[in-house]
């Protein structure tokens, strides 16, 4: 093996050694400013967080050593090569101090180190340069990293001047010390992952704080699906699908499926169906907690706050996920949060269910997706034309039309001008719309058209939700003088919130948002207390046009009376839960299972097993989601009978 003082050596640990200190100093930082959060175990954070730093320099050190062991004598000595290992050390520096960077802005947005979301923010790199520009001085930014890295590298100087002059060892101890280097990296590989030894359940913040950023950036991309039969808990076929056919079990309800988990089912309305036009707004990153009604003093939701009151309003209504593409998928094809990625970002698989918009589409609705952005972000466009929808987002609109742009998109007032414009088209042609849109204003960089409100632009999320609510009392109001506005629902519902993070994997109270459904000639003003999830909205909003047609939805029509027990479902990629409005059970990879209980109040955290009856509904509704996603159970499947269930 390699003498301690030979170059190839004396230079890679002095690269790592740097490296280490910056991922130290990176999670102190972040440890200072959460002290409250974390709790007093910091010996517990940084022996862990050692380790994957370890691991990470580790992995790290591989490609290097390849150059550094493998280097001839006579090249080590040349000039090339100082100036090349010199220029190595700066761009390393450089590099770890940006990712250091990174981590503290991302933590600052998502409360966690690297994930999923980071990953999906490298692969639509256009919006996120975007935002990242519009919403910090990056040139300032990158300028005084450049110079502490250059302080650094000063700094070092003389021991980079010693490794670089040490000795070079012959060539056998080199491969040796390769061959051992190899080895043990195939050893950590086995040994270390994003869950060992950091651990499942407990404190979220104190995991976190152990991981390596760059580790868990890796280690996303590289499993950013999960097997649920592979990793999670299951029940066999024939108890799973006992649970979940209880579960679904509403009034007027014939199940079809041969298949035991196959949860497809005829669903018959008794009443006079109708085809009122829908417009169904999602909101970016919109919580509960911003409405002055409910308790808000800022005063940032005045024509929401009005809209309650004349709304059907459903006060304890919760987000499935913490993205956008998450709230989508709920909404639209009515389904739990599979692990891993979306189904609206699964290329190849993201399209062919039984969404909402086909549904609709099949008895005569123009369905279409509005977005502010660019459709391809999240694979949007690709998801919404694949499953019902025609899709109208900023490259389909007319520069002239936009009044104001930013990264993310166009600004709500320009996105509600063209919602306005495709009704206004529907109605003169005769055919009801069903029209979904999706915002983006109340997103960083929170920038929007000037004067609006009586808060500037870019000044942070309080303007951005001021001025969403801002746009939607000036389209409702401009709605009202139109022709089609009596026969139209209008329903507003949150993607997700603006904050999920907590002490907790799944934090249930970050989890709920509003949902308001206006529509004072069709529907009687009232709010409705039922717990109530993102994947009930489809066969609630079919139920009130009193639609019979077969169903592959996971969620409830809201406003039946029925004896079902109460359930929310709620994720995070890894985590899967289920919330009774009491207690929180929650699957984890390698099978872990955990209940919290009073999960909104004290919230005591204890090991649990698939005999619990709360644990045994969670596992059924995850186990038939997953399986009735890789088994094409969810599929849409065309009937003739749905082409005249509604009729003028």
């Amino acid at each position: 093996m390699l003498p301690l003082r030979s170059a190839p050596l004396r230079y890679l640990l002095l690269l790592t050694a740097t490296w280490l200190g910056i991922f130290v100093l990176t999670r102190s930082v972040l440890l200072f400013s959460h002290l409250n959060e974390a709790g007093h175990a910091y010996f517990s954070i940084f022996a862990i967080g050692l380790i994957y730093d370890l691991a990470f320099l580790l992995y790290a050190a591989v490609p290097i050593s390849l150059y550094l062991l493998l280097c001839p004598p006579r090249l080590w000595r040349s000039r090339f090569n100082r100036w090349l290992l010199q220029g190595v050390l700066a761009a390393s520096i450089f590099a770890m101090l940006f990712t250091a960077v990174a981590e503290w802005l991302f933590w600052d947005e998502f409360g966690v180190r690297f994930n999923f979301i980071a990953v999906d923010y490298l692969v639509y790199s256009d919006e996120v340069l975007n935002n990242i520009l519009e919403s910090y001085p990056i040139g300032l930014l990158l300028g005084s990293l450049a110079v502490i890295a250059l302080v650094l590298c000063v700094i070092l100087r003389k021991p980079l001047r010693l490794a670089l002059n040490a000795p070079m060892p012959a060539w056998r101890p080199r491969v040796l010390s390769l061959l051992g280097l190899l080895l043990v990296a195939g050893l950590c590989l086995q040994l270390v992952d994003q869950d060992s030894p950091r651990g499942q359940g407990g404190n979220a913040y104190q995991r976190e704080l152990a991981s390596n950023g760059p580790y868990q950036f890796f280690a996303a991309f590289r499993n950013n699906e999960l097997d649920y039969q592979q990793f999670y808990s299951s029940l066999p076929d024939t108890q799973a699908s006992e649970q979940i056919r209880a579960e679904l079990n509403e009034p007027d309800i014939q199940f079809l499926g041969k298949e035991p988990m196959d949860i497809r089912r005829r669903v018959s309305n008794n009443g006079t169906p109708r085809r009122p036009n829908i417009v169904l707004v999602t909101i970016e990153s919109f919580s509960g907690k911003y409405l002055g009604s409910n308790g808000d003093s800022r005063n940032l939701t005045p024509n929401l706050d009005a809209l309650r009151k004349q709304s059907l309003y459903f006060n304890n209504f919760y987000a499935t996920g913490t993205r956008t593409d998450r709230g989508l998928e709920a909404i639209t094809l009515s389904m739990p949060p599979t692990p891993g990625r979306s189904i609206v970002k699964r290329i190849g698989r993201e399209s062919g269910f039984a969404s909402l918009g086909q549904q609709l589409s099949e008895v005569g609705y123009d369905s279409v997706f509005v977005y502010g952005g660019r459709g391809y972000f999240d694979n949007m466009n690709a998801f919404f034309s694949g499953n019902g929808y025609r899709v109208v987002d900023q490259s389909s609109v007319d520069e002239s039309q936009i009044q104001f742009k930013n990264a993310w998109g166009m600004s709500d007032e320009d996105l509600y001008n063209q919602t306005l414009r495709l009704a206004d088209a529907d109605h003169a042609n005769q055919v009801p719309f069903f029209l979904q849109l999706m915002t983006t204003s109340n997103h960083r960089p929170y920038t929007y058209p000037q004067g609006r409100i009586d808060i500037a632009s870019g000044n942070g999320r309080d303007g951005a939700v001021k001025y969403t609510d801002y746009a939607i009392g000036k389209f409702l109001e401009q709605a009202r003088s139109k022709p089609w506005f009596d026969n139209t629902l209008f329903i507003f519902v949150a993607d997700h919130t603006a904050g999920s993070a907590g002490k907790e994997d799944l934090p249930v109270q970050n989890y709920q948002i509003p949902l308001f459904i206006y529509a004072p000639k069709l529907i009687e003003a009232r709010e409705e207390a039922k717990l109530a999830s993102q994947i009930d909205l489809a066969p609630t909003l079919l139920g009130l046009l009193n639609l019979s047609y077969t169903s592959t939805f996971f969620g409830r029509d809201l406003l039946l009376e029925d004896s079902l027990p109460p359930r929310v479902v709620i994720g995070n990629y890894q985590h899967l839960g289920l919330f009774d409005g009491k207690d929180l059970a929650i699957l984890s990879p390698r099978d872990g299972l955990r209940l919290h209980q009073d999960a909104l109040g004290e919230s005591r955290e204890v090991s649990a097993n698939d005999d619990d009856p709360l644990i045994r509904r969670a596992i059924a509704y995850y186990q038939a989601a997953s399986h009735g996603f890789k088994q094409h159970l969810l599929d849409w499947v065309p009937e003739a009978s749905q082409q005249t269930a509604l009729k003028n």
